[in-house]
């Protein structure tokens, strides 16, 4: 079937959004796993898989619109050097896919293209739930402080690997 290029065009903004969520999550994860927030890592490490998630359904819905996916541009990093910088730089992330998948999706409706509407809005619900955690977390962090926070997110000895 083939798509608006307009359409194919907002999708491909999306899956350079994913692909750099993918890659800063996964970096992410490696460094609060060797920092030794353990359970923070193991969240951005889900995280980033989820994104690897979000990224093939773009990928598909490209195809299936006889679009050629860009795999090749990827959204820049924005690697913390702290676990705050983490959450922060993860949040800014959210903040820019949210604000791209509300205009896409409007893009979308505008065009009659219900699925891609409807995969936007999918995407909507998954960064907003994304959002909702990192905010609490640096809110919880801010009010706790970096020590307190880092024993929340260490595992014990006993359930270390």
């Amino acid at each position: 079937m083939k798509g608006e290029p307009q359409i194919i065009e907002r999708l491909n903004e999306a899956l350079f959004l994913e692909l750099g969520a993918v890659n800063q999550y996964w970096v992410h994860y490696r460094l609060l796993e060797d920092w030794g927030y353990t359970k923070l890592a193991k969240k951005e490490r889900a995280e980033s898989i989820e994104e690897m998630h979000h990224a093939d359904r773009l990928v598909a819905r490209i195809i299936f619109l006889e679009g050629h996916p860009n795999l090749q541009s990827v959204a820049p990093l924005r690697i913390g050097q702290n676990v705050k910088e983490v959450l922060e730089s993860d949040l800014a992330g959210e903040y820019d896919a949210r604000t791209s998948y509300k205009r896409s999706r409007e893009i979308c409706q505008e065009a009659g293209d219900y699925v891609s509407m409807k995969l936007f809005e999918d995407l909507l619900a998954d960064e907003e739930g994304h959002i909702d955690f990192l905010e609490t977390q640096l809110d919880l962090l801010a009010s706790i402080g970096e020590e307190k926070y880092g024993q929340l997110n260490a595992d014990s000895a006993n359930e270390a690997e």
